[in-house]
């Protein structure tokens, strides 16, 4: 964790937010408990690897926190090229974890980091330390050097957000930093809502991994 994000001052938390987050993210756990069991199974027969994967991320005020989620990409993926965003058509992904990706259910462990306050239900996407992104040109870029990379850890990261929502899959980050800068400077109880219910029938409709728009 850079000396940087260590000191960043956090900005309050809506009325409403954090009532919000415990009684979805509950509720979640509950109805979601059978889905975890059914992709047990399928990741087993796939390829006998481990169910979920665990992964630090940098979140609010930039504390690194620990979450899992349901395995989606080959075991040790990340081994040859680091800590790498997914890309289209990506060799790494697996069967199963093409339709998790799509329906958002390879995320459903978070719902434990909302519950108990790492996260919120809607947020800036919480990026993995040392995270990095491949330029047009082949380069690779570490995502702190992306102007409003500290800016996203004045809030908690989210499950869900406008970025999330309304950018491009592909678009490079630095753009889908605007998208959360947005979110910052505009937050608020019922923008979580509409936010929300939008992720809600993306997820319906199987379009988290669409290239286009999702909705």
């Amino acid at each position: 964790m850079s000396a940087s994000l260590a000191i960043i001052p956090v900005r309050p938390i809506p009325a409403g937010k954090r009532a919000l987050d415990v009684l979805l993210s509950g509720i979640g756990l509950i109805l979601s408990a059978p889905i975890w069991g059914v992709l047990a199974v399928i990741i087993k027969l796939e390829d006998g690897g481990p169910i979920f994967f665990g992964q630090e991320r940098v979140g609010e005020g930039g504390r690194v926190f620990r979450v899992l989620t349901v395995r989606s990409m080959i075991p040790d993926a990340d081994a040859k090229v680091g800590a790498l965003q997914a890309s289209h058509h990506d060799p790494r992904i697996t069967a199963i974890g093409r339709v998790m990706r799509a329906t958002a259910m390879d995320e459903l462990p978070q719902l434990w980091n909302i519950f108990r306050g790492d996260m919120s239900l809607v947020g800036p996407r919480a990026l993995r330390p040392g995270e990095i992104e491949t330029t047009g040109s082949g380069e690779h870029v570490a995502m702190e050097d992306i102007p409003g990379y500290v800016e996203r850890h004045t809030v908690r990261p989210g499950l869900t957000g406008i970025a999330q929502i309304f950018a491009p899959r592909d678009v490079p980050r630095r753009h889908k930093f605007k998208f959360d800068r947005i979110y910052i400077q505009n937050q608020g109880f019922w923008l979580d809502v509409r936010l929300i219910a939008l992720s809600f029938w993306i997820t319906f409709r199987g379009k988290w991994e669409q290239r286009g728009g999702k909705l």
